[in-house]
């Protein structure tokens, strides 16, 4: 079932059969298990959706992803009935809007959602602001009151120089945020993201990735994101739905979906993932276990932690002063010193719980203990770079399990 808690959009139970009898033998074979391809070998009818249930919370990114075939695309189309479900229920704000029929869903879509597609679909012969404007135009807005809420839109998206230009002399990019700026022009209160950017070069996709999480940090609008792309999606998702073969194989957070991977096929796709770009300080960092600033290198020695390189002295606020490293301790015992202060370093570097590890890989590769601070410098945490490696090789290796589990 479909987590429902503050959603705005949840799917239930959906099926989606494509052929001429889709409430016939191939539902009643979905329904009981058969796998995609068999119930097309013995119908020939095509499950799109197989007993899909996910929800959307209001102000989140919620991407679907999931290879060609894998019913992402279908799933954004009910929510806006570009495609009839089969069975089950899709609402949105508490409306079945696969009831919906005529004007009432074309009121209710104008209303409550905008949509970008891949393809640009810009009307090539009308200028970039009436581009923005003509989903008002269609409700009837007045000229004036149509461009004001255009060239708002136009200026989100850093396009309000080029309002009287035609697409054509615009480039890929450039139309692309034409199209999201006229999603944006009506105010909804949900986006639907069908491949946006997957017709973009990997640097101007990039861009607008930046752009659109910049705008989302402005607007909090509440967004279905649909990609073929898991870099994509682990990087822009506050969650993401995997799905393969119509079905939902794993929804969770970009750090969930991997360092938790929920089957072999989901471990397969992050293993080639930078988990950097994903995993967080926190989720590696050990707590701060902080050495008293009047210890005898004797007394800090025995409180370093066996796994730890090192630990830190923090003043009276509880901000990290100094660095203790193990080898140190051990050199001056080895030299008969027994004074802290003599070995202390205040060389260290910083960073917040809520860094991603690839802003410390090069702190960590000089090999002393990162201190973990909270807003106000209090040390909250310890970073040791063989914990980050460590869970970096957990992460690189967890496919190993499903491997033996499924396929020996």
């Amino acid at each position: 079932m479909a987590d429902t808690d503050s959603a705005i959009i949840v799917l239930e139970n959906v099926y989606k059969i494509f052929g001429p009898q889709p409430k016939g033998r191939a539902y009643d074979l979905a329904r009981s298990g058969v796998s995609k391809d068999e119930v097309q070998a013995q119908t020939g009818h095509v499950v799109g959706l197989d007993d899909v249930s996910f929800s959307v919370k209001e102000g989140e990114i919620f991407v679907v992803m999931g290879l060609s075939g894998s019913g992402k695309s279908t799933a954004i189309r009910t929510v806006n009935k570009l495609i009839d479900t089969t069975a089950g229920t899709v609402h949105v704000n508490g409306t079945n809007v696969q009831e919906l029929s005529g004007t009432g869903l074309q009121s209710f879509r104008r209303e409550h959602m905008g949509m970008v597609f891949q393809h640009f679909a810009l009307f090539p012969h009308r200028n970039i602001i009436d581009n923005v404007g003509y989903g008002l135009k269609v409700q009837g807005i007045p000229k004036a009151e149509r461009d004001q809420a255009a060239m708002k839109a136009l200026s989100l998206v850093g396009l309000n120089a080029y309002s009287r230009n035609v697409p054509s002399e615009l480039s890929g990019g450039m139309q692309q945020r034409v199209g999201l700026a006229r999603a944006l022009a009506s105010d909804p209160e949900i986006l639907l993201m069908d491949e946006a950017f997957s017709a973009l070069d990997p640097l101007i996709r990039r861009q607008m990735q930046d752009e659109m999480m910049d705008i989302q940090g402005e607007l909090h609008k509440t967004i279905l994101f649909i990609t073929h792309d898991l870099n994509e999606a682990l990087r822009i998702g506050d969650r993401v739905c995997i799905m393969k073969d119509g079905a939902v194989v794993q929804v969770g957070t970009p750090e969930e979906i991997l360092t938790q991977p929920a089957t072999g096929y989901v471990a397969e796709f992050v293993q080639d993932v930078d988990q950097g770009r994903v995993i967080q300080v926190h989720e590696v960092m050990r707590p701060p276990a902080p050495i008293p600033a009047d210890a005898t290198i004797e007394d800090a020695t025995a409180r370093l932690d066996w796994d730890r390189t090192g630990a830190f002295v923090i003043d009276s606020s509880g901000a990290p002063t100094h660095v203790l490293c193990a080898r140190d301790c051990a050199r001056a015992a080895s030299q008969g010193t027994n004074e802290l202060a003599s070995i202390l370093r205040s060389d260290f570097e910083k960073c917040q719980r809520d860094d991603r590890l690839n802003t410390v890989y090069a702190a960590a590769g000089r090999g002393l203990p990162i201190a973990v601070c909270d807003d106000s410098g209090a040390l909250v945490g310890n970073l040791d770079p063989q914990h980050i490696m460590e869970e970096m090789g957990r992460v690189e290796n967890l496919i190993d399990g499903f491997e033996r589990e499924v396929y020996l």
